[in-house]
């Protein structure tokens, strides 16, 4: 296991952190950081989160920011993201770290050291019996990665759903204490698209996490569209997909049988349909 860093251990390890952890964990916190990130004060953070994370910023669109949280929403230039978009195989609707699992009959199983059910996650028990049987593909994203994400097919949008809950982050040690992804504010959205049929695309925030922002009244879209963003915090998306609709690439199968996550890029090919 990664060694966690001292905040970290101390937040989840010991009882003075645990105690703070109750309040850090409040929304009220949260919104209290938002609005210092969002501020000029915040703007003396950037040149040292860019060179703490190697960020090439000559990739995006800005070369000043008015504020931290300007900065950590920043877009790319268009040279530097393609997508395939008559392409018919599963993109990656992000940047980050991809594990892949099959969703069990009993649809539980084990992510960043938690188990948890599907209809948990999903507060739904007749849409997780629809993806028994599925893949559950979980995109990781660090501090250093693009933190818009985009639709991964073409097809139009049958449901959303915004669960309220308490922001921990995404550490395995915090998943060690806390079932993660259960009690983490999440969106998801039910979408019905071309290649891959019914997939849902859930955003989950994290410690410090004030807001996942998804764009408001979209019903259609396209491969690559954007769907929406994080503003500053880890994160994670994603996907559940029905059983018999994907095969996944050698690159993700190879790295499942080792072990490993698969470094993807927003556009990547990930899957193809079956």
């Amino acid at each position: 296991m990664k060694k966690e860093s001292l905040d970290v251990r101390f937040l989840y390890g010991t009882c003075l952190g645990r105690f703070l952890l109750k309040a850090l964990i409040r929304p009220g916190f949260s919104r209290w950081v938002e609005k210092y990130l969002d501020s000029g004060w915040s703007r003396w953070l950037v040149p040292v989160y860019i060179r703490k994370h190697g960020i090439y910023i000559g990739e995006y669109e800005k070369e000043q920011y008015t504020s931290f949280q300007d900065f950590f929403i920043r877009r790319r230039k268009p040279g530097f993201q393609s997508f395939d978009r008559e392409g018919t195989h599963l993109m990656s609707p992000c940047d980050g770290f991809l594990s892949a699992y099959p969703i069990g009959e009993d649809s539980t199983y084990r992510i960043k050291h938690v188990e948890y059910r599907v209809e948990e996650l999903l507060q739904s028990k007749g849409l997780a019996r629809r993806f028994q049987g599925g893949t559950c593909l979980i995109f990781r994203l660090t501090p250093g990665n693009y933190h818009r994400y985009c639709y991964v097919d073409k097809g139009r949008k049958v449901a959303q759903r915004v669960i309220p809950g308490v922001l921990h982050c995404v550490r395995p040690l915090a998943c060690e204490q806390y079932p993660v992804f259960v009690q983490n504010s999440r969106e998801y959205s039910l979408l019905q698209t071309e290649h891959f049929g019914p997939v849902v695309q859930m955003e989950v925030g994290a410690l410090l996490v004030g807001k996942i922002h998804n764009h408001a009244n979209i019903q259609s879209f396209h491969r690559g569209e954007e769907k929406g963003y994080f503003k500053f915090g880890g994160s994670t998306i994603i996907l559940l997909l029905e059983k018999d609709r994907v095969r996944l690439s050698q690159r993700v199968l190879k790295n499942m049988q080792c072990h490993r996550e698969t470094k993807v890029r927003m556009g990547s090919c990930i899957a193809v349909g079956k």
